[in-house]
């Protein structure tokens, strides 16, 4: 590994340099087990913790088969995916490792003991399998995270809506969260070479996510002038957001818990900004019933940050806690956009403020493949910063996963698998000079609230 690791350092490694690189027979990775499965049973989802379910284990290294490639992985970030398979909810992953493993003989290699996760990545082509002519050994690399078949027309228009749509890492095994990972080869995109590996490897999944929701015509369409109420716009996909928003001529309207978080999303350049914990705004009264009035309330405090306006957007991902709040707060023939649900899957609201209203709720999940490039283009451009808060190294990744699942994180957690330290990669340092108050702003704005 370390022969490895020295290669991707020096700046005269040759793709031929790489391709003779030898491989080892294990590498390390961020696994949950099929055999923890029960470990949670009887309890509630917080009460579950990532750190006793998420483990550090030495597996085979996966060969690429056609269309494939192994990428040695510099860094990786946590997703709220990660949680999830975690603490097994809403459904243990190995389910998803079994359907898959049902295809073909190179897809049964994924239905293992144990799930690699992780659905990010920023790292060095080691390996093509055959077919793949666009990428070669020692191409810098990051990865978006869906993985498709494309073998039914359904999925031709929209990838997305490939009747074998996968997210890598979470729907299939050998993900990012480990030392080396097993993609398809047209997941890979090329790093931003101002970012360090642990910053080029947070944009991935979130800010692909936020396109979708917010840009493209699958999602909202967002355009100038438009008011956009982005809910946890500090977090990791909220702050995805609300740089699209403000990249594309719209005003966030962010939604924060803490004034800590209130002040990152100033650094971003956000005017208005809801602290939902110092306004104490409660949107249920109790477990089954919603509070009319506090949505009411909610939509008096949009309007005085606006100056009148009710909102064109709202970009939801919270669901069941703030859902009802969202149906409420969009102006006559909004859009509501949703993916995920880290409150609850299941989300209630009056309808009659949907219908008669004209407004319309769209649901969003990841990004098609040209999606996914059009949103890594602005991370390469210098358009859109990455969001990274804080760091671990891969044998902590359990915390970082706790960190996120209790909402202690601001942007992203990453997480360092084969680079040594953090502050490694760069090699744009003019283009980096130029968006380095930028690209620093989320470590800033913790430092300067705390």
């Amino acid at each position: 590994m370390d022969e490895i690791i020295s290669a991707v350092l020096s700046e005269d490694t040759s793709a031929r340099d790489f391709a003779g690189l030898r491989l080892p027979e294990s590498y390390r990775g961020a696994v949950v087990l099929r055999e923890d499965v029960p470990m949670f049973e009887g309890m509630s989802s917080a009460q579950k913790d990532p750190r006793k379910s998420l483990h550090l284990r030495d597996v085979p290294v996966p060969m690429p088969a056609a269309g494939e490639a192994l990428v040695a992985v510099m860094a990786s970030s946590v997703n709220y995916n990660t949680v999830w398979s975690s603490i097994f909810e809403p459904l243990p992953t190995f389910g998803f490792l079994e359907r898959y493993a049902r295809l073909s003989p190179d897809t049964a290699r994924h239905d293992l003991p144990y799930h690699v996760l992780g659905s990010d990545l920023a790292g060095v082509v080691l390996r093509t399998g055959p077919g793949v002519n666009r990428w070669r050994p020692g191409d810098r690399v990051v990865a978006h995270c869906l993985s498709v078949e494309l073998e039914s027309a359904d999925g031709h228009g929209d990838t997305m809506l490939d009747p074998e749509q996968r997210i890598w890492g979470f729907e299939t095994n050998f993900g990012g969260l480990a030392q080396f990972a097993l993609v398809k080869a047209n997941q890979l995109m090329p790093k931003a070479e101002h970012l360090t590996w642990e910053e080029a490897a947070a944009p991935g999944l979130v800010n692909s996510t936020a396109y979708r929701q917010l840009v493209s015509r699958n999602g909202a369409q967002m355009k100038q002038g438009d008011n956009v109420l982005i809910w946890g716009a500090s977090g990791g996909l909220g702050s995805y957001a609300t740089q699209l928003a403000l990249a594309g001529g719209a005003t966030p309207i962010c939604v924060v818990s803490s004034e800590q978080k209130a002040e990152i999303c100033r650094r971003m350049g956000a005017e208005a900004v809801i602290d939902r914990g110092a306004e104490g705004y409660r949107f249920w009264k109790d477990e089954h019933t919603q509070d009319p009035k506090e949505w009411k309330r909610f939509g008096k405090r949009i309007r005085e940050l606006t100056g009148g306006d009710d909102v064109d957007i709202v970009f939801e991902h919270p669901g069941r806690e703030t859902f009802g709040a969202s149906v409420y707060v969009t102006r006559k023939g909004g859009t509501i956009v949703t993916c995920a649900s880290t409150s609850g899957f299941r989300h209630e609201y009056d309808n009659r403020y949907l219908w008669m209203s004209l407004k319309r709720i769209i649901g969003s999940h990841f990004a098609n493949y040209r999606e996914a490039w059009e949103a890594n283009r602005l991370v390469v451009k210098g358009r859109i910063h990455p969001t990274v808060s804080k760091v671990y190294p891969l044998e902590e990744t359990g915390q970082a996963a706790h960190d996120v699942h209790r909402n202690l994180h601001q942007g992203k957690v990453g997480v360092l698998c084969l680079a040594p330290h953090e502050g490694l990669g760069v090699r744009d340092h003019a283009l980096r000079a130029r968006h380095l108050t930028a690209i620093n702003r989320f470590r800033e704005g913790q430092a300067h609230s705390s």
